[in-house]
């Protein structure tokens, strides 16, 4: 077999990706506690509940597996609901909490980067419009300067939005996040707004720290068809200064220029996608299935690390330093995952080779979680985790990427190790 190795730059971030609901459950104040409780909102009937007990502390023996797997970011968002409960109230040992957490990050060795938002909002925010709100970049704002003026001691790196395209079509055109609507010109309207809230928040943090960073997530899955082009119409309004999303044209000119990075979540292409599943459907049954499968168990994720490579193509033209902040897929068997993680950092290795500016990877995810409206049923985590005893259980693709972190590389030796039957994709002879 040959032998080589994919160096990754001195510095690179290798780390993991959460998001507070997911981890700690949803806030009593937050608007998706309202929703998770309503039948059919959730694929398996389930509920956030206690998540993974991080608002109990659990945080810290999960931050400890990460240390101790080589991990050197971690990417988590904080709870404006459990911030801001009220409109006229901060809850002030929330925030402390979360400096605990951050605290502890720091004293393990691991970059954070924070999102303020990461799909859930305050009831009182929901009660008064919440993005169709026109006041919502300042009360957002607002937020901003207080959650960065509390941590800036603690963190730099800053996401504002986490996917505000995914948001936005979720809650407002598919109707599958609160408020459930499905309506394009309310979803539009969601985008500017929130794309304001953006450039105000930016403001906000920048006056208050001189070193912060502040960029957004853009979940990205393809860019062929009219569909994906109004997907794209929140970071395209950066570079413009001008949103366009289905019938709605506006000039924000106050946009430009209020980006330090980009954030990349990439799970697969929508056409590689709906190919796979063809696929599956086609070979079902056959006696080498296993072997041609090219989708997760849920049918949600395709293994597509060419797509990955056009998602930090289609970045690049933004001129700005990037992050894959979420690459992973659902496998409770832990097969499927470890060819995924192979193949998608070698098409990384090839783009940051070729001088593309992306500065770290995160892995969705660290641990088993609450998966939004498939609830428990889809298995994330690098660890297993069951959420009656909460009990870790550790996968081999933990040990696969805490060698890839470890070592800031990808090799011939953790290939074949980990993930054989990629190994001839990855190095052919």
């Amino acid at each position: 077999m040959p032998k080589a190795t994919f160096n990754f730059p001195v510095g690179f971030l290798w780390g993991s990706a959460t998001a507070a609901t997911c981890v700690e459950g949803a806030s009593p104040a937050s608007d998706w506690s309202d929703w998770e409780q309503q039948p059919g909102h959730v694929l398996d009937g389930s509920n956030s509940g206690r998540a993974c007990e991080w608002w109990a502390g659990r945080w810290r023996e999960d931050f400890d597996r990460a240390q101790e797997s080589n991990h050197k970011a971690l990417r988590l968002s904080v709870e404006w609901a459990r911030l801001q409960p009220e409109p006229e109230r901060w809850d002030e040992p929330a925030l402390d909490r979360y400096r605990e957490m951050l605290i502890g990050l720091k004293q393990r060795g691991i970059t954070p980067m924070v999102s303020l938002h990461h799909y859930t909002n305050p009831r009182w925010f929901a009660e008064i419009g919440g993005w169709e709100n026109d006041q919502a970049a300042a009360y957002f704002a607002e937020y901003a300067r207080r959650v960065v003026d509390a941590l800036k001691a603690h963190c730099a790196l800053w996401l504002s939005f986490s996917a505000p395209n995914a948001y936005a079509l979720a809650a407002y055109r598919a109707g599958t996040f609160p408020p459930g609507k499905r309506d394009e010109a309310a979803a539009g309207k969601v985008l500017v707004n929130m794309a304001k809230a953006h450039a105000a928040a930016y403001e906000a943090v920048h006056a208050l720290q001189s070193d912060a960073q502040l960029g957004f997530s853009h979940i990205w899955s393809g860019d062929s068809g009219r569909a994906n082009a109004g997907r794209d119409a929140f970071p395209l309004a950066f570079r413009t200064g001008r949103l366009e999303f289905g019938s709605l044209r506006e000039n924000l000119p106050q946009l430009k220029e209020r980006l330090d990075f980009l954030g990349i979540d990439y799970f697969a292409r929508e056409e590689s996608l709906s190919a796979s599943k063809k696929e599956k459907r086609k070979k079902r049954g056959a006696p080498d299935q296993a072997a041609v499968e090219n989708v997760s168990e849920s049918m949600h994720i395709a293994n597509d690390p060419a797509g990955l490579r056009e998602a930090i193509k289609w970045g690049w033209k933004f001129d700005l330093p990037m992050f894959i902040t979420a690459n992973g897929c659902d496998d409770s068997r832990d097969d499927y995952r470890r060819s995924y993680l192979a193949e998608h950092v070698h098409a990384l290795w090839h783009m940051v080779n070729f001088n593309a500016p992306v500065r770290g990877y995160f892995h969705w995810s660290l641990t088993d979680h609450f998966a939004w409206e498939r609830g428990w049923s889809e298995k994330f985590g690098l660890w297993g985790l069951d959420p009656q005893t909460q009990q870790r259980t550790r996968r081999q693709s933990a040990d696969f990427y805490a060698e890839i972190c470890r070592t800031g590389s990808l090799s011939s030796d953790m290939v074949e190790k980990h993930c054989p039957e990629v190994f001839d994709k990855i190095f052919p002879v």
